[in-house]
């Protein structure tokens, strides 16, 4: 906390330095859309100390044991390739721990003495130690370029390279593709499809994989996840929506190229307007209409938001986080009337630009938003410094800014370690729209009552 004092209000340029960075690294991506495949175990491809920091930042923020394999290189294996060290954890991971499917993703040192997953995987093929029906996929992931989103991305393609085919007989589904989110959050994807009607393939989906029930009983594979075989029937699709344009275009643009199924990239459904275009794009490749059910989600949705307007209207807001999820949330608030002041994101992208500019029209206020290595959590708090806002949204980091400039903050993105709910309470859809209405409500509310005089403290606003 002392160091926050230390944050001066006059912003200098950065090129080679990142102070709290607004992201983490590719193989933490690469693990958790690993997770998401049934009967998969996530191996990382280099030293254990990679392997524990991935595997204990989602235990943290899911509060559920997450189990990966490592590579464990040494100084020999760091001279001379790791190859030897993988095969025989191929070897030992189906022989002691038994997953349909390893997922291997590199890290900073497999990548920079150049392994070549491709070669190993066929190695250990042919040298038998991959068992009759029994799957290897793999991702390069290496840290030192990209982010989290970037690693999920790939490995997502490299998931979707591990198993699709194409019979050429069409099989009517429509393929799913969620950007990084929640549990919750695909869950609640494949809830509105399927109260319209559409048989889905969603890939991946950890919903009950990192948010399931405690039984009293371990289960390393819970039955849960996108199976092998749901996965393979993806290049027999009517199409492909992927959610979220850094998260998903790779693995959108291979089902299309590969196997000719069309696709259409979105934003995540987070808010009214990109659940709108979520629902539609699913009632266009399915060719069905909207059930009055979600049509009944969405106008509760908009009653809320003319309900409770004056309580949001011209509040500022500070955001930080990955930038689909970043753009999604900044769409909303300026829905709602609110003034999304600062947006920083650590994974760059011209797109995070354009689109920020094309929202950002037409909103009285000099709105600043930056993305890539330098937009990081200094410089969010030197903007704040310079012009406080009402509200901050982003993940756990951003609770000491919130302490020190005495500022509300919801929790949202990832990591989240000192809260519950991400997990098990969907932001996107309409449902997760009511949510974050009610999240934004209680804090700006609570602060109302907070700071009210007593001739002002009324019982209902």
């Amino acid at each position: 906390m002392a160091l926050l004092r230390h944050t001066t209000g006059e912003i200098k340029e950065r090129k080679a330095l990142t102070v709290n960075p607004a992201k983490t690294c590719q193989p933490i991506g690469a693990m958790y859309a690993a997770l998401g495949v049934r009967g998969c175990f996530p191996h990382s491809h280099g030293s254990q100390g990679c392997c524990a920091y991935h595997r204990s930042t989602l235990t943290r923020h899911y509060k559920e044991p997450v189990v990966a394999g490592t590579s464990s290189f040494t100084e020999g294996s760091s001279v001379f390739g790791g190859q030897s060290n993988l095969i025989a954890a191929i070897d030992n991971i189906f022989t002691i721990y038994d997953p349909e499917t390893i997922a291997i993703h590199t890290t900073c040192l497999s990548e920079t003495i150049g392994d070549d997953l491709l070669q190993i995987s066929q190695k250990a093929k042919d040298d038998g130690k991959v068992p009759a029906g029994k799957h290897i996929i793999y991702a390069s992931t290496p840290s030192y370029v990209g982010t989290h989103v970037t690693g999920y991305s790939n490995m997502v393609k490299g998931i979707l390279k591990g198993f699709v085919k194409k019979t050429g007989t069409p099989n009517g589904k429509v393929n799913i593709i969620p950007g990084f989110c929640e549990p919750s959050d695909m869950a609640e994807m494949r809830r509105l499809a399927t109260m319209m009607g559409i048989d889905i393939v969603l890939v991946p989906d950890t919903n009950g994989v990192l948010n399931g029930p405690l039984t009293g009983h371990y289960e390393m594979y819970p039955k849960a996840g996108t199976t092998p075989e749901e996965i393979a029937s993806m290049g027999d699709a009517k199409g492909t929506i992927g959610l979220g344009r850094w998260a998903t275009t790779d693995a959108v643009n291979y089902l299309d190229a590969e196997f000719k199924v069309p696709g259409t990239i979105l934003g995540l459904p987070i808010g009214l307007h990109a659940t709108d275009r979520y629902v539609d794009a699913l009632r266009k490749i399915a060719g069905v209409a909207v059930p009055e059910a979600v049509n009944f989600e969405r106008g509760q949705v908009v009653d809320v938001i003319s309900d409770y307007s004056q309580y949001l209207y011209g509040k500022k807001v500070a955001l930080a986080g990955d930038p689909d999820q970043l753009l999604a949330l900044v769409e909303f608030c300026v829905t709602l009337g609110m003034i999304p002041a600062y947006t920083v994101t650590g994974t760059s992208g011209k797109y995070f630009d354009e689109r920020m500019a094309e929202l950002l029209k037409g909103v009285p206020y000099d709105c600043k938003y930056k993305c890539g290595e330098q937009a990081d959590m200094y410089l969010l708090h030197q903007w704040i410094k310079n012009d406080p806002v009402d509200l901050l949204i982003g993940n756990t980091y951003l609770k000491y800014i919130a302490r020190d400039e005495d500022i509300p903050l919801i929790r949202h993105g990832f990591p989240i370690l000192d809260r519950v709910g991400h997990q098990y309470f969907p932001s996107v859809g309409y449902s997760g729209a009511m949510r974050l209405l009610e999240k934004f409500l209680e804090a700006l509310m609570g602060r109302q009552d907070r700071d009210a005089p007593e001739t002002r403290f009324e019982l209902q606003m």
